[in-house]
């Protein structure tokens, strides 16, 4: 998988390609749409209120979407967050728990029940709760790689407890 890593927007339909593929990967795996059936799906997704992230397939994983609610969470810009490994998006000693989490989600499929603490580009820490985290899968049945969503999460103080 090589995606496009360019801001979604009406010149490229909101990146209807990976919304797609996101949505679609969702709803088989989880048995239920990410977001109502409808059109527009890539410009709503992209506004959606809750966080949608995605990462390739790569050994070490590199974010390629990020919906608007995602950018203001982790405060990063589009650009800079769709060139972020994942691994990143985690505090140094909470990255082993995020691996076993990530090799879950790769032999079952799917979590419908992820929490753990996450930390933005100006070292702001949060707790996500009742993350679903799932396969992307392409339409000839491979893995490109994960996503998440989530609209639960808690800021933490700056040395408050994980």
């Amino acid at each position: 998988m090589n995606p496009d890593r360019c801001e979604p927007s009406a010149v490229n339909r909101y990146q209807a390609g990976h919304a797609a593929l996101i949505a679609a990967s969702h709803s088989r795996l989880l048995g239920r749409e990410l977001l109502p059936a409808g059109a527009d799906l890539a410009y709503r997704l992209y506004h959606a209120p809750f966080v949608v992230l995605a990462h390739d397939g790569s050994a070490d994983p590199v974010f390629f979407y990020a919906n608007l609610a995602a950018q203001r969470l982790f405060e990063m810009a589009w650009a800079d967050l769709v060139r972020l490994p994942s691994r990143y998006s985690a505090e140094p000693l909470a990255r082993a728990e995020r691996q076993r989490l990530l090799d879950r989600v790769a032999s079952q499929g799917y979590i419908d029940d992820y929490a753990g603490v996450r930390v933005s580009a100006t070292g702001k820490r949060f707790r996500v709760a009742k993350a679903r985290v799932w396969n992307l899968v392409d339409a000839g049945g491979d893995i490109v790689g994960q996503a998440a969503a989530f609209a639960d999460w808690l800021p933490l103080a700056a040395t408050g407890p994980v």
